[in-house]
């Protein structure tokens, strides 16, 4: 118990320290976007240090913790630096009884007003983790009504971002049936007509006509995996990434670390996630090679070194968002030009 307690606390100054430098490059560097989930990361990190429940924030409200809790790391360094005072003057006591200048009486004085102290330190410390778990729950975590409001907002505009997104799904299948199956279908029937006209070259036109036909099979595959990856309802969502990744132009390499399969609404968000990211970085992004890694707590990063500058005002991306919103996600976009491009997904796990 005390130990844990002593661990908490010094862990929370080292950590202190690291926050306050990197508050100070924020605040050089204006608080630059690049730089948001880093606190998130870092506030995501003191929450699970400290214990507490998990909480929704954003960077803001990262921010404003970070700086806050400076306090507590000074008044934890100060509890830790009496504590090893203490060690040191025990140290001292010891050595002054084993060579005998020391009386009993001086050292029952000595114990108990070291006691004494340690009870007070030991307070201490107890006093700053609480302190620095109060401005978590405080500032990190919004108020009961303003995350209803906030969560009421996101939904309802995630909604219409889904159907949106829907709607220019639909009419994107409907292009692609348009101007290449059914295209291709009308050129097969013509190849066939051709076929029975001219019976001396019939097996050679059979020949070229089942050729088209395996490209009209392939070409309705496509669509389909676009409406609805069916090999969800026989692999597992590794196994799709993994056939997603070898018909990629750009190297894929994925990372599945996910101990338990997500449920369906999951897994099928998570696709999609990749299946645009992917398309859309060897379609704009001239990258070299693609990372995918999913880890445990539904969380999926994807990342390549491409010439960044992406953002959510493509209809791609932004439905990709939305998706995530609707399922009560999180979806983040670092994009800085000429630096790559890294989207991170974070999903309930039930």
């Amino acid at each position: 118990m005390v130990l844990r307690l002593v661990g908490t606390v010094a862990g929370g100054v080292l950590s202190g320290v690291a926050e306050g430098l990197f508050l100070l490059v924020a605040v050089v560097s204006g608080f630059r976007v690049g730089l948001h989930p880093y606190a998130l990361r870092l506030a995501e990190f003191e929450r699970r240090r400290l214990g507490v429940e998990p909480v929704r924030f954003d960077a803001r409200r990262a921010f404003r913790f970070l700086a806050a809790r400076l306090l507590p790391a000074f008044l934890g360094l100060l509890t830790v630096g009496m504590l090893l005072v203490g060690l040191v003057l025990a140290g001292i006591v010891v050595h002054a009884v084993a060579v005998g200048e020391m009386s009993v009486v001086g050292l029952l004085e000595q114990i108990l007003f070291g006691s004494a102290l340690l009870l007070l330190d030991l307070q201490a410390m107890a006093s700053t983790v609480a302190l620095d778990r109060r401005l978590l729950r405080t500032l990190l975590a919004a108020g009961t009504r303003e995350e209803l409001e906030r969560r009421i907002t996101e939904l309802t505009v995630s909604r219409a971002g889904v159907i949106d997104a829907v709607d220019a799904e639909r009419r994107r299948i409907e292009r692609d049936l348009h101007d290449g199956l059914q295209q291709r279908l009308v050129a097969l029937g013509m190849l066939l007509g051709r076929a029975r006209r001219s019976p001396d070259r019939a097996a050679e036109l059979l020949a070229q006509a089942h050729e088209d036909a395996q490209r009209a099979i392939d070409e309705l595959r496509e669509v389909a995996w676009r409406v609805y990856p069916s090999a969800l309802e026989h692999g597992t969502l590794e196994d799709v990434l993994t056939m997603v990744a070898q018909r990629s132009p750009v190297p894929v390499r994925v990372t599945y670390d996910l101990v338990e399969r997500p449920p369906r609404p999951i897994e099928t968000v998570l696709y999609f996630v990749a299946c645009e990211a992917i398309t859309n970085t060897a379609k704009h992004a001239g990258a070299t090679v693609i990372t995918v890694r999913l880890s445990p707590g539904v969380r999926m990063v994807i990342g390549d070194d491409g010439a960044g500058g992406a953002s959510l005002d493509g209809s791609g991306l932004r439905g990709l968002a939305d998706r995530v919103a609707a399922l009560d996600g999180r979806f983040e976009l670092d994009s800085p030009p000429g630096g790559g491009t890294t989207i991170r997904v974070s999903l309930p796990c039930g």
